[in-house]
Order: structure tokens, then C-alpha cells, then sequence
């Protein structure tokens, strides 16, 4: 599908999977490898929370580190847990980054992204080493991580902060997501809505 974007003033892009390649069973793979059973009761029930927690920006890298080497029976370093908790970041084409900027200068974008310390440190020491940028921010107006905000989708207080941070007309806002969850949750405010189908598209197909 090729979105018309005449139609929007706005656009905002979720990171994962819509502008980096992303596989989060290479994480379960990696953790596995260093001596986890992500099977064990005590971490399945409290790896969401975790997750979502650090997501959120409610702990500190270091916490992290250590809540997570607590359910190893012998922990590894913390290099070794950053590596296997980044494993699932893959590949950022450089077409998608040439299409942010071309799409920067017709419209008023924006990065909402669920996302945490250790990754986007990982994605911006990425953009760095291959394409010497900063990072993501060159890109868009204004960037909104969930650790730095402390919400995260599909929450409604992050689609209200964007909104109102920025006066967006839902009308004229473009919100493109992976997750259909996230999708539902910005269209319920009025926001317009693309989920992006990683399987079978990506966004250069889209414009």
C-alpha cells in the first residue's frame, strides 16, 4: 500500500521493527545461551513486569542487570547481558533514513517508541560506527522514548503527550505502529492509523 501523504501534516513512527530491523527471539536465543531458563515459573511471571518496568524508565540499567542475573543460577557479567538483551536489534537500512529526511522536510515528524537505556544506547553507538550520526534525533522535529517520559504505549498519556506537546491535529496525524494494540489505542483518540505488516512490507513501500 502507498499512503498519500499529502493528506498529513504530521507523521509519527514507532522505532522497532518500522525503522530498525528488529527479532526478539534472538534475545530469548542469547539469554538461553548464558544459562537461563526463560521456561522457569518464577521468570515468566515476572518478565513483562520487568520489561514493561524498564521500559518505562522506572530502573536503571544497573537494576536491570542485576534483577535479571538473579534468575541465573550463575550470573554472567553485565556485558554479557547487554549483548544478549541487544541481540534482537538487527539492521537499520540506510533508505529508511534518507526517507525520514526527505519526509522531514514535507511534514512535521516524530519517533514514539517503546524502548529502554540499554537499546537505544546500542542503536545510537550503531548509527554512529556505520553512518557517523548522532543519533536519532536528527530525523525528527522531536523524539519521545518511553524511558525517558516514563509512560509507553499503548497507554493513552503517551498519545496525549505528543498530541498536546506539539498542538497535532489527529486529523492530520499519521501514526505508524507494528502493533495492533498500539494502533488501536492512537485511532481511539482520532489519530490516523497504518499498521505496518513487517512481513510482508516495509516503510519504503509506503511513500
Amino acid at each position: 500500500m502507498v499512503i498519500d501523504s499529502n493528506k498529513y501534516e504530521n507523521i509519527i513512527f514507532d522505532l522497532g521493527a518500522v525503522i530498525i530491523n528488529i527479532d526478539h527471539s534472538l534475545t530469548a536465543k542469547s539469554f538461553v545461551e548464558l544459562g537461563l531458563n526463560i521456561n522457569d515459573p518464577k521468570f515468566k511471571n515476572a518478565q513483562q513486569i520487568l520489561f514493561d518496568s524498564f521500559e518505562k524508565g522506572e530502573m536503571a540499567s544497573q537494576e536491570f542487570r542485576k534483577k535479571i542475573k538473579s534468575y541465573f543460577k550463575n550470573p554472567p557479567e553485565d556485558k554479557e547481558i547487554d549483548l544478549a538483551w541487544n541481540a534482537m536489534l538487527l539492521d537499520l537500512p540506510i533508505e529508511r533514513l534518507d526517507l525520514l529526511k526527505k519526509l522531514k522536510t514535507k511534514h512535521r515528524t516524530f519517533l514514539l517508541s517503546n524502548t529502554n537505556e540499554i537499546h537505544f544506547n546500542a542503536i545510537s553507538n550503531y548509527l554512529q560506527n556505520k553512518f557517523e550520526i548522532h543519533d536519532l534525533s536528527v530525523f525528527f522535529e522531536k523524539t519521545y522514548l518511553s524511558y525517558k517520559v516514563g509512560m509507553r504505549k499503548p497507554d493513552r498519556e503517551i498519545f496525549d503527550l505528543v498530541v498536546s506537546d506539539n498542538n497535532l491535529d489527529p486529523k492530520k496525524t499519521l501514526f505508524i505502529d507494528d502493533s495492533e494494540e498500539n494502533i488501536e489505542a492512537a485511532q481511539n483518540l482520532g489519530i490516523q492509523v497504518y499498521c505496518l505488516d513487517v512481513k510482508k512490507e516495509s516503510m519504503l513501500d509506503l511513500f
